[in-house]
């Protein structure tokens, strides 16, 4: 029996040795993202494609993977008169292109919202691009 519970004490003393070494579990946030711009290219009459790259911040790695969804180009001064754009995966891990209508050339914003696989918020970023003529 006395063996029992010194089997016992030794298991618990390994346990929380082990937990102590480990450290807290670390939880990313949607601050620790960024997508940055890459390019932005003429793609016909009225439209720009774009190319994002998303960013882990801390480690500086790119995010492949993650669902792009609700994006919106929104022309200088046109805020109120958003444009739409697909999103497909670029040929580099982390980046996305985006092809936006952009009806005029100019300083534009794409607006767009990111899940990223284990992470629970969503990551949201404006990123501002040249329209293509």
């Amino acid at each position: 029996m006395l063996r029992n519970t010194l089997r016992g004490v030794a298991f618990a003393a390994a346990a929380t040795l082990v937990l102590t070494l480990s450290g807290p579990a670390a939880f990313a946030a949607a601050s620790d993202y960024r997508f940055d711009l890459v390019s932005a290219r003429p793609a016909g009459s009225g439209q720009t494609d774009v190319t994002l790259r998303l960013v882990h911040l801390p480690d500086a790695k790119p995010v492949p993977g993650a669902v792009i969804f609700q994006p919106q180009v929104v022309m200088a001064g046109m805020e109120s008169m958003p444009g739409n754009a697909t999103v497909e995966p670029g040929q580099q891990p982390g980046t996305y292109v985006l092809h936006a209508a952009t009806s005029m050339a100019g300083p534009s914003t794409l607006r767009l919202s990111a899940k990223v696989q284990g992470e629970t918020e969503t990551v949201r970023a404006a990123v501002a691009f040249e329209a293509a003529k």
